[in-house]
């Protein structure tokens, strides 16, 4: 049974590669509020101090080869918080593909002003992905289908990305495009199967409530979109409009401003026929040391019949945050 799972997955992984079953194809993470310099360039020093994170996941944990992603990201200021400069690193695993992005981020923070308040931060991002696949581990009975024409793909491609950031010291909003280039993924074109690296949109949204002096409750949104433009169509594949739009809904309580805990559910829509459906609800939690060290986990509850074979999700966190002390902070920062 596990090779049937394998092969299933590697399946729905190669699909989400392509337009006949079309997928989101970025790395998910449950944690998406520490890790959104992997989403949005414009985050890049955002904070008043330099941070580090790192998440490792495991999705449906129980059934082999099913994801497993890990991501490193540094961000920091200079220029009197004028400018930000941050590094993203990311690692994703599913069946017998593979692949690992590396970006490097610029964003230039502008004073909106007493008026409006808050800063605006607009980034690009440029970097470089590395695809690989061996479908030498797939079970295949007819080694001649030419959609297996080549078994061990493995590509260098270049990609950038913009972001916008609207920020006060309680609410933020942001929309990017990590990857901006529609990467072709096959290393030779005669292959049958249609891979392609598509364009992904970001939308977030969040802020922190204070509902005492030592409680805050901080809800969240993240929003996302492949084929928000019919990058789909295309004469070599079936025409499709895009992938179903993923959305995460957080709703958490910091404590003390120590200790974090909340609860999210995952979906997806379908705009062009309204159909909708819910992946998996979530909790999580993560403790603020006070040297500046930071560390998190979550579990997600699958909610679709892959429950049936797997024990769910789960997220490990650490980060530490440098000059952690508010004094030395002019803007304390909760996302």
């Amino acid at each position: 049974m596990r090779k049937l799972y394998i092969t299933l997955i590697a399946i729905f992984g190669i699909a989400a590669l392509t337009n006949t079953l079309s997928a989101q194809q970025d790395a998910m993470f449950t944690k998406y509020m520490f890790n959104q310099l992997s989403y949005n360039p414009a985050y890049a020093g955002s904070y008043e101090f330099m941070s580090i994170n790192a998440v490792y996941r495991n999705q449906w944990w129980g059934i082999e080869g099913a994801p497993e992603s890990q991501t490193f990201t540094i961000h920091t200021p200079i220029a009197n918080n004028r400018i930000g400069l941050g590094l993203s690193l990311v690692n994703d695993k599913i069946g017998p593909t593979g692949s690992t992005t590396l970006n490097l981020a610029y964003a230039y923070h502008i004073p909106l002003g007493d008026n409006i308040g808050g800063k605006l931060s607009v980034a690009i991002q440029g970097g470089i992905m590395n695809y690989r696949a061996d479908f030498n581990q797939l079970d295949i009975r007819e080694f001649s289908d030419d959609a297996f024409f080549d078994m061990t793909p493995n590509k260098w491609l270049p990609n950038f990305g913009v972001g916008l950031y609207y920020y006060t010291k309680h609410f933020y909003v942001g929309a990017s495009v990590p990857h901006v280039l529609n990467n072709d993924l096959r290393d030779n074109a005669n292959t049958a199967r249609w891979a392609m690296q598509y364009r992904h949109y970001y939308f977030m949204a969040g802020g922190m409530v204070p509902i005492s002096s030592s409680i805050k409750f901080k809800p969240s949104l993240l929003i996302k979109n492949v084929g928000l433009f019919g990058e789909f169509s295309n004469s070599d594949a079936l025409n499709y409009t895009g992938a179903p739009t993923e959305f995460d809904v957080d709703a958490s309580v910091l404590f003390f401003d120590t200790f974090w805990v909340g609860a999210s559910v995952r979906g997806a829509f379908e705009a062009f026929n309204g159909k909708s459906s819910m992946d998996s609800a979530d909790i999580w939690a993560a403790y603020y040391l006070k040297n500046g060290l930071r560390i998190g986990v979550s579990y997600d509850y699958t909610l679709t019949k892959l429950q049936q074979f797997a024990q769910g999700s789960f997220d490990v966190m650490l980060g530490y945050d440098f000059s952690y002390e508010e004094k030395k902070i002019v803007t304390p920062r909760y996302f």
